[in-house]
């Protein structure tokens, strides 16, 4: 069983000004209804918040930038935009307040850019040196339908360390090598937990995984070993074009996914050399596919949106064995067309009785 600690809520504070010397740290701050990540500062302190749910930001935009140089700058990971980056080399980072989709998330980026053929070095230097504490789901959006994925709004695996808030502090259950030398280094901020605190964390997670089991029933989503075959059996049906109508090819469901990885590489004229960016690409755009020649196999909207949900959830079950989605409805929230993934899965199955 892992080492389960607690730490009260103004000791948790003086640990993250204490890894503030040696780590770039972000936060996760309150937005009105929604969590931002900032980056925490000793000399100008931001409150620490608890999000009770997962940030607007997904996970991967501290490992895999928006815009960067790959080639052609005098040093392998010089980057012209990103979190954490300095000159070179890569300042060790601290990422709080992930929850259990953005952690379940990383199995499909993982399997992108560190399993292949090739390792991506980028990518790989930046998840070495970036720690991960999360938090238990303690509430939830509409949008989120996690446990019809069969991820539970806890944290089981994946993280260094995680919090489990309660009254005047939190449990930190250590879940790596790598939490344990933090927990070892600054263990004046931390105590051995109690049984009956551990005993009271438990209660609180099975009390909103039944709130939001009962909230999903009502949903009447198709279940996870089901959504292969239907996405495959509607390869066909009118369900790509009736969604498709109000799409406007934004490639914000693909910007906010936590496991949306598509790039494209771009040659920019300098007057001294010649970078090649790497940009975030989107399956929704026009152009996503189109190769040399002009020829695009993907020229309308109905065949670039029925390619998302056949990379979810027909490519990554034969070859990851898991769909690449966690439920955390991002994509929902941030679609001006309305297009809520849950339907469109909804709908597929509806035909396909």
């Amino acid at each position: 069983m892992a080492e389960i600690y607690y730490t009260k809520a103004t000791q948790w504070e003086d640990f993250l000004a204490a890894l503030s010397q040696s780590f770039r740290i972000y936060l996760p701050q309150a937005k009105d209804e929604d969590y931002l990540y900032q980056e925490y500062k000793d000399k100008e302190p931001a409150k620490f918040y608890f999000n009770p749910y997962r940030t607007v930001q997904p996970v991967k935009s501290f490992l895999f930038y928006s815009k960067e140089e790959v080639a052609g700058a005098p040093h392998l990971l010089q980057s012209s935009q990103g979190l954490g980056q300095e000159g070179a080399g890569f300042t060790p980072t601290v990422v709080v307040g992930l929850k259990s989709c953005d952690l379940h998330s990383l199995k499909v980026q993982d399997y992108v850019f560190k399993e292949g053929i090739e390792v991506d070095p980028f990518y790989n230097v930046r998840r070495e040196n970036t720690i991960f504490i999360s938090g238990d789901c303690t509430g939830f959006k509409d949008v989120c339908f996690c446990l019809a994925l069969e991820v539970l709004p806890h944290p089981v695996e994946g993280f260094d360390l995680n919090l489990s808030p309660l009254t005047d502090g939190f449990l930190v259950e250590v879940g790596s090598k790598r939490g344990e030398e933090l927990i070892s280094k600054y263990q004046k901020y931390f105590l051995k937990a109690k049984e009956s605190q551990i005993s009271a964390r438990d209660s609180k997670r099975q009390n909103l995984i039944n709130e939001l089991s009962s909230r999903l029933q009502d949903q009447n989503l198709p279940k996870k070993d089901t959504l292969q075959e239907i996405v495959r059996q509607g390869y066909n049906a009118d369900t790509w074009q009736n969604f498709m109508l109000t799409c406007v090819e934004c490639g914000a469901c693909n910007f906010v996914c936590c496991t949306c990885h598509c790039f494209l590489l771009s040659d920019v004229q300098g007057k001294d050399r010649n970078p090649r960016l790497r940009i975030w690409d989107s399956c929704q755009y026009a152009n996503f596919a189109r190769v040399a020649g002009g020829a695009n196999p993907l020229k309308r909207r109905t065949q670039r949106l029925r390619n998302r949900f056949l990379k979810k959830f027909d490519f990554f079950v034969d070859n990851l064995g898991e769909p690449a989605c966690e439920g955390c409805g991002r994509c929902i929230e941030a679609c001006p067309g309305k297009i809520d993934i849950r339907e469109v899965l909804k709908e597929l199955a509806k035909n396909g009785r």
